[in-house]
């Protein structure tokens, strides 16, 4: 049963390391973030899945003691998923889930046996939901750290350039999110989300299917789009 959930954004600019100069601009999605997965460990979890959006190479289950690394963005940090307790490495993590790795290691998670999960940009809704329950049901008490990110056209310097469309997506997730709307989330439109490249969408409906019948009260934590991507921050409990 899902006791409780971050919702969080994956640029691998929110690692200082990475973001170099420009680090302090998102500082307030950090300690939003911070705060957010304070709410992961005070419900005690059985196991905590970090869920996130992969390429083709990255999806699947990545088990607890997977690495990961910034290389590819010019930072030779690496990251561990979880703890080390033995398990295999396994494939790479990919950077969302690299970047939840990232955000574990700065809180000092200890708590709970950690896996990855990617999931990949085209996964339908109705596939995003059953995977969600499919989570919900591993363990009595499991927790979500979801990252993603809204869309990246909110401006004309955005990855995606401007769609004028960009902006009201973003709000309804923020809604959906900051009220613990499993159906608001799942009625978010996938076609729209993929044309305004916003990477959130099938982890966030992997929650809404997680959180089916939870009962799950949230808060949003921080909502801003620089560099003309939406980023997310909120908690539920």
């Amino acid at each position: 049963m899902l006791v409780a959930a971050a919702v969080c954004p994956c640029p691998p600019l929110l690692v200082p390391d990475v973001a170099a100069g420009a680090a302090p601009e998102l500082d307030a999605a950090r300690t939003a973030s911070t705060d957010a997965l304070g709410v992961l460990a005070a419900s005690r979890p059985d196991l905590l899945v970090v869920i996130g959006p992969a390429e083709p190479a990255g999806r699947g289950i990545h088990p607890e003691g997977a690495t990961g690394s910034f290389r590819e963005f010019g930072v030779g940090l690496e990251v561990r998923l979880g703890q080390d307790r033995g398990t295999p490495a396994g494939r790479p993590l990919p950077p969302s889930l690299a970047v939840g790795a990232w955000l574990l290691a700065r809180t000092g998670w200890a708590d709970a046996p950690v896996e990855g999960l990617g999931v990949g940009e085209p996964l339908d809704t109705a596939r995003c939901m059953e995977t969600g329950r499919e989570l919900a049901r591993r363990a009595d008490r499991v927790a979500l750290l979801v990252m993603g990110d809204g869309s990246a056209c909110r401006t004309v310097k955005a990855p995606g350039y401007l769609d004028e469309r960009a902006a009201d997506f973003d709000a309804a997730a923020a809604r959906a999110l900051g009220a613990a709307d499993p159906e608001a989330l799942a009625a978010l439109d996938e076609a729209l989300a993929y044309e305004l490249k916003a990477a959130g969408r099938a982890p966030w409906q992997v929650l809404a299917g997680a959180a089916e019948g939870a009962g799950q009260a949230g808060r949003l934590l921080y909502e801003d789009a620089p560099y003309g991507v939406g980023y997310m921050v909120a908690a539920w409990s």
